[in-house]
């Protein structure tokens, strides 16, 4: 491919992104699940244009997402399944998540965060990120949905990566409504559980833990990880929430992990770990959410070990996944 053509596809590629936002906020691949569909019904059963819609649809399916298979028709195809609602892994939360307007804001002024170091989010907003979402419940809701929608793909790969046998008690912090820890759980009998997060997440995540049928071994404990978290646990997991914040607040919370953790313990953080050299990889481009988001960071493993070190932890190895998200597992110094 010519550079100029190479070039030309990555700054256009934004187009695509709020092409799959419209189909995944219309529902199209529920509307598809049973069989294929002409684009006046899909206009109709979406209250869309019937031309505009066309459009849309003609260039997703030049990439792969829906088919047409007859004029204008259209079909799911496998990159279109994960954007039903009930797929298993599925990604039609996460779609409109990056489409939304507040959200795509925010990336239109990642300048600002290169020239400052600070989140775009912040300068978009007028509030960091966390922040806003207390103050915006829809939007915070299309944002759970989206981390709930990856928590259905990431734990049963953390399930079948890592042995948790040797453990009593586990911990799950920041663990929303539970939905790793009740794997986790699921996955090994004997095992016993602490879900802890901030006081509203706590009070929705009873249901949740019935659903899955380990209500019975699980404490549900309230509070926030900058100021302390339970004792007890000879295991602390965190999925997805180091990433979010500067290293001096990843060792306040790792620091807390430590002080409630009995000699012995680890703490198992489940991240993506960037890779050395110019591959292309998951964790580089989560990285730039990150930076303009949050205003946290993924990390190399040498970054993790230093970290960890900070908190008085030593990094024993990192676990590959069949995903993206690796187990970064960590002793207290002395005690491997």
């Amino acid at each position: 491919m010519p550079p100029e053509a190479f070039l030309t596809n990555l700054a256009f590629g934004a187009m695509m992104t709020q092409a799959l936002y419209v189909a995944a906020k219309l529902g199209i691949a529920d509307l598809l699940k049973d069989k294929p569909r002409s684009i006046t019904e899909l206009a109709a059963a979406t209250d869309t244009h019937e031309g505009a819609l066309y459009r849309v649809m003609r260039s997703l399916a030049s990439v792969g997402v829906f088919a047409e298979t007859d004029s204008k028709v259209f079909s799911l195809t496998p990159y279109a399944e994960p954007l039903r609602s009930d797929a298993p892994s599925s990604m039609r939360s996460g779609a409109i998540f990056m489409g939304e307007e507040w959200h795509w804001r925010v990336w239109s002024d990642m300048l600002y965060s290169v020239r400052t170091g600070k989140t775009a989010w912040g300068h978009v907003h007028g509030a960091e990120v966390f922040d806003y979402f207390e103050a915006n419940r829809e939007q915070a809701e299309i944002f759970n949905g989206a981390m709930t929608d990856m928590s259905a793909g990431t734990a049963p790969v953390v399930v079948e990566a890592y042995d948790f046998s040797n453990f009593k008690t586990i911990a799950d912090i920041a663990g929303g409504h539970g939905y790793l820890l009740a794997q986790i759980l699921k996955a090994t009998p004997y095992l016993n559980g602490i879900l802890f997060d901030m006081p509203q997440v706590i009070e929705g995540a009873g249901a949740s833990l019935e659903k899955e049928d380990v209500a019975n071994r699980v404490e549900k404990v309230a509070g926030s990880f900058f100021e302390s978290v339970p004792s007890g646990a000879d295991a602390y997991i965190m999925k997805h929430i180091i990433h979010d914040w500067d290293d001096a607040r990843c060792v306040k919370i790792l620091s807390n992990i430590h002080a409630a953790m009995s000699d012995g313990g680890k703490v198992l953080i489940v991240e993506t770990v960037v890779p050395e050299g110019n591959a292309p990889h998951y964790s580089k481009l989560l990285d730039l959410e990150m930076l303009v988001s949050p205003g946290g960071a993924e990390r190399t493993p040498e970054e993790y070990r230093a970290l960890l070190a900070a908190a008085g932890f030593i990094l024993t190895r990192i676990v590959p996944t069949k995903s993206p998200f690796s187990i970064i597992e960590a002793v207290k110094a002395g005690k491997q």
